[in-house]
């Protein structure tokens, strides 16, 4: 078994995944009473690194807007995740998903694309590390978990695919694109995200 199986390989991504998470959740309880925690609290808190805490954001901002992103949507879409009338419709899960991050985006776009800038253009003393995402994984986490009775039916390629496909038309950029370059109002943009999520996981469906 080399370094690239996907088995090892996956199981790399679940443990950043923990660890970018443990962070993240430190500073949404540092910061729940309205004070600013520092670098040194998060990382006592969250039993990490300072090191640790800079290969996930490369500076204190990107940190406490990602943790403030979370905080705000994802109590929202665990919610939706959770519905057990769903259970079974990974259309219908993925569609109330996208509906449920657009529903909470009058909030989440400004940060989103103060977010955007910070990973954008990262500082210069930037000690990111190759293969670990500049943003959070959080959006990919949602999509698997909504594709996720799709697993048996779609090759492990295919299901991948899928998820990458929907990274690129469920968030933050699509609704930037449709604004600033369509002019789209948010039912306009409501209407060409959901339709094209939906397109994508029927594709794979056919196509599995």
């Amino acid at each position: 078994m080399t370094s690239d199986d996907p088995v090892r390989r996956s199981g790399r991504e679940a443990q950043r995944r923990r660890t970018r998470k443990a962070i993240v959740d430190a500073a949404i309880r540092l910061s729940a009473d309205g004070a600013t925690p520092s670098i040194d609290e998060i990382a006592a808190a969250g039993d990490v690194s300072r090191r640790t805490i800079y290969t996930y954001f490369p500076t204190l901002d990107h940190l406490l807007v990602d943790a403030t992103l979370g905080a705000f949507n994802e109590p929202p879409i665990e919610e939706i995740l959770d519905d057990p009338t769903l259970a079974d419709d990974p259309v219908a899960r993925v569609v109330a998903l996208i509906q449920t991050m657009l529903k909470h985006s009058s909030h989440s776009l400004p940060l989103g694309r103060r977010l955007i800038r910070l990973t954008v253009d990262p500082p210069a003393n930037n000690a990111h590390e190759p293969g670990v995402p500049r943003r959070s994984p959080r959006r990919v986490v949602w999509l698997e978990r909504a594709c996720e009775p799709l697993r048996g039916t779609l090759s492990e390629e295919s299901f991948q695919r899928l998820i990458s496909a929907l990274t690129v038309v469920g968030g933050w950029e699509a609704q930037i694109a449709l604004r600033d370059v369509r002019a789209l109002d948010p039912q306009a943009e409501e209407e060409a995200i959901t339709w094209a999520a939906r397109v994508l996981v029927e594709a794979a469906i056919k196509e599995g």
